[in-house]
């Protein structure tokens, strides 16, 4: 698949922005004015902008606990996001929610649930409301290697395809759940692709920091999938770079070796394809220097936007409590 110039530094730009937000939100979480745990995706911006940037308004998403990437690319407001984490008013579910409760209708992004697999039945709920109102949207769920663990994947396979749903399963395999290596908890002959293709569900294993590659491969599954009304099923191979919650570093912890760790910063999505363009002569120095600027200035803009909002209203928690 061709891909133009514009929409190659497009990819740059909104991977470029996840980083420098979430490193942000990483230098100033030791300030203790944030409300909630944050799950960063550092290492793993490749797999939200190269599948969301295929995505039209109609289209929906729901992500779990590591949500910031997939809100981010999908569209979600980052004001409305920050003022979230600092528990503000302003805040895009009003301040109550949090990091791992991101939502913004108008951008499509439906839920972020933490619960573990939690987003893999929701998703499938979602897509057969699409399917029985026969409009042509579809919805992606995002979801770890650790829920394809949890018997509602294997139950919402069966019923994806079964129904013929329009939804496309996105698994981001970062090996880890939490400090347990997929080895420890998974056979070595276990198979994600597999298991999806055993319930009749097309499926392909993608290299996760390869943007270009999950774009374009992206681009023509979601066009099978509208054209057929049927599901699919992505693995995506990638790298969490710091903790699994929280802005730090754990390198120190030795339950990843530091060969492992060294062998995947080098394949670094962002830097890696920001050189691809400067050999292609498509980013200048100065073009990079611009679009840091752009970054940098949005970021401290919704930081302030989110520390200068109030908090919610007592009388506001009484009012999404179900009994």
């Amino acid at each position: 698949m061709l891909i133009k110039p514009s929409l190659k530094k497009k990819l740059y730009f909104e991977m470029l922005r996840i980083r420098f937000v979430e490193k942000s939100i990483s230098k100033r979480y030791k300030e203790q004015e944030m409300r909630c745990p944050v799950h960063l995706s550092i290492g793993q911006e490749a797999i939200a902008v190269g599948v969301c940037q295929n995505l039209n308004k109609d289209d929906k998403i729901v992500t779990a606990h590591r949500s910031h990437a997939h809100y981010l690319a999908k569209g979600g407001s980052l004001k409305k996001m920050m003022a979230e984490l600092y528990g503000k008013e302003t805040g895009c579910a009003k301040g109550l929610g949090g990091s791992m409760h991101l939502i913004d209708l108008k951008a499509g992004v439906l839920a972020a649930v933490p619960i573990v697999g939690s987003t893999i039945p929701i998703g499938t709920g979602i897509a057969w409301a699409n399917k029985l109102k026969r409009n042509k949207s579809i919805v992606v769920a995002f979801f770890g290697d650790g829920a394809t663990e949890e018997g509602v994947f294997f139950e919402s396979l069966e019923f994806a395809s079964l129904q013929k749903l329009p939804i496309l399963f996105v698994c981001e395999n970062n090996n880890f759940s939490v400090y347990s290596h997929i080895s420890k908890r998974q056979s070595r002959k276990r198979n994600i692709t597999k298991i999806a293709k055993s319930f009749g569900i097309p499926s392909l294993k993608i290299d996760g920091n390869q943007v270009e590659k999950i774009y374009s491969k992206t681009n023509s599954i979601i066009k099978k999938i509208k054209r057929k009304t049927s599901p699919f099923l992505i693995e995506l191979n990638t790298f969490r770079d710091i903790e699994h919650c929280g802005p730090n570093l754990d390198d120190n912890l030795n339950y990843r070796s530091e060969k492992y760790i060294n062998s995947w910063r080098k394949k670094c999505p962002i830097k890696n394809y920001g050189n691809y363009l400067k050999k292609l002569k498509l980013m200048k120095q100065s073009d990079e220097k611009k679009i840091n600027k752009i970054i940098k200035l949005e970021t401290i803009n919704s930081f302030n936007f989110a520390k200068k909002s109030n908090f919610p209203k007592k009388s506001l928690l009484k009012k999404y409590i179900y009994a």
